[in-house]
């Protein structure tokens, strides 16, 4: 899935103006902050997109720990079928 987008948005504040951020890399991954600054906001976007293929490694590399937790945890007997694992 490549979907790199962004959207910046000017927002109000009691305090002044703001800019809402919101980011798509190239695999779909999805992050929003605010910044102080336009300049702030697109510095923000470059800085996301150059790190997305690092990004979905991580994402990957946990998604795999977590996979071999449950796994783990089935043959240790922790998981007995309840959908919530509190048993």
């Amino acid at each position: 899935m490549k979907k790199k987008d962004y959207k910046i948005t000017p927002k109000e504040f009691s305090f002044g103006t703001s800019f809402h951020v919101e980011v798509w890399d190239d695999y779909g991954n999805y992050c929003g902050v605010y910044e102080q600054s336009r300049e702030d906001a697109w510095k923000f976007i470059y800085d996301y997109w150059s790190k997305s293929e690092e990004n979905q490694r991580h994402k990957e590399s946990l998604n795999k720990a977590i996979q071999s937790c449950i796994k783990l945890d089935k043959e240790a007997g922790i998981l007995t079928g309840n959908r919530d694992g509190l048993d």
